[in-house]
């Protein structure tokens, strides 16, 4: 059983709700910038995070994206990457992350997919990603282990695409915004208070009223819930993903690229086994708390999907699999990021739909200069604002996962 903790003070600069990875990206995005000199809380409560979206993550990284700002919010995370220890002052107790390129290799299974795919791609280019358009010949030539039969086209990007260490990059933000001041309480929002259209106050389980300056939503699975709180309604609910770590017989003798199959299956190189994911075929929001595995999937779904598409894994053993959970924005499956357009001390970081360790470099610095600037300095993330919801005008991505 979990205690709750009161915090230290009666009142906060920045209130964050939800402490895994954006909760702690946040704070130490702010804590790090020379011109902030606030008080930092973030309320957790599971301080284990074993039941977190974080925990569950697969650490992918991809600039294959079908808007501007999204491929933009990616090659910041690969810049992070590659030089995490100099975001750090040169710290020499933080690690280096390696980046795993083995590039992203989307499938079109017809024409009018395809068309979408070189659509994509002139923008990537555009934006300076390595992005290729192919055809199945151009694939075949490059990776023969691929049944093509069924594919006309495809998209593959070696530079800055595949999969990383993520749990080295949320530890550090975390013990780095703790080094640096930020507070974190193992506690449980409950309600808020409102005075003047703005968070007045935050209300733990334990009964105390904590003052604030500005709330930070990053909550995760969880985040209408949060805004709720606020008064506030989101299109984010818990949507079930699984993951299989699998052995194949007859390995490929080569790195596998993350692999989006017309299916919706996925797979990749994952050490010295293999990846694999889906999404269910019926995908309704489910409580944030079910974590109950669904091992038909394996069977009737994935398993089938990479014998077809891989001859060569025919023969595999599953040796592990587990069920997350995707932040899914029903409205446009894109983030939800910044201030409300009301309650304007209320920040989003929610509804990332499976893209969130990815962005959370770029986003959590962009929330942490509208905290103390007012403004975005680096990366324009309006286009991302809750202020599209408000309007009615979805922010269309189609490279979806």
């Amino acid at each position: 059983m979990i205690n709750f903790a009161a915090p230290e003070k009666p009142s906060y600069d920045v209130i964050i709700i939800g402490g895994a990875m954006y909760g702690s990206a946040v704070a130490w995005f702010l804590i790090s910038n020379p011109d902030f000199d606030g008080s930092v809380l973030v309320v957790e409560m599971d301080p284990t995070y074993e039941f977190s979206s974080t925990a569950h993550t697969n650490s992918c990284i991809r600039q294959q994206f079908s808007q501007k700002i999204n491929v933009q919010i990616s090659q910041f995370a690969a810049d992070y990457l590659r030089n995490f220890r100099e975001y750090f002052d040169g710290d020499e107790r933080v690690p280096e992350i390696t980046l795993n390129s083995f590039g992203y290799m989307y499938l079109a299974g017809n024409q009018q997919f395809a068309k979408k795919l070189e659509n994509a791609q002139k923008i990537q280019r555009e934006m300076g990603a390595g992005t290729q358009h192919m055809t199945s010949e151009e694939i075949h030539e490059k990776y023969p282990f691929y049944n093509l039969a069924d594919i006309v086209a495809g998209n593959h990007n070696l530079i800055d695409e595949g999969y990383f260490d993520g749990n080295t990059l949320f530890e550090w933000w975390r013990r780095g915004a703790r080094e640096n001041g930020v507070e974190f309480c193992t506690n449980r929002v409950v309600s808020m208070g409102l005075e003047n259209e703005k968070i007045s106050t935050v209300i733990l389980e334990t009964g105390e009223g904590i003052r604030c300056g500005h709330v930070v939503n990053a909550s995760g699975p969880r985040a209408a819930l949060t805004a709720g709180f606020a008064g506030i309604k989101i299109p984010v609910e818990p949507r079930k993903r699984f993951t299989f770590v699998f052995d194949a017989e007859r390995p490929l003798g080569r790195d596998l690229p993350l692999t989006i199959d017309p299916s919706g299956v996925h797979m990749r190189t994952d050490g010295h086994f293999y990846l694999a994911g889906c999404q269910p075929e019926v995908d309704p929001a489910v409580d944030p708390d079910d974590f109950e595995m669904d091992h038909d999937i394996w069977e009737n779904k994935v398993w089938p999907i990479i014998a077809h598409r891989i001859p060569q894994f025919e023969a595999l053993k599953l040796v592990r699999s587990w069920a997350g959970h995707y932040a899914f924005n029903t409205f446009d499956q894109n983030a939800i990021v910044g201030p409300h357009c009301e309650v304007r001390n209320f920040l989003f970081a929610n509804g990332f739909s499976g893209h969130g360790f990815q962005q959370s470099p770029a986003i959590a610095r962009g929330l942490a200069e509208w905290i103390i600037y007012g403004e975005y300095r680096s990366l324009d993330l309006c286009p991302l604002s809750f202020a599209r919801i408000e309007n009615a005008q979805p922010f269309k991505e189609d490279a979806v996962i």
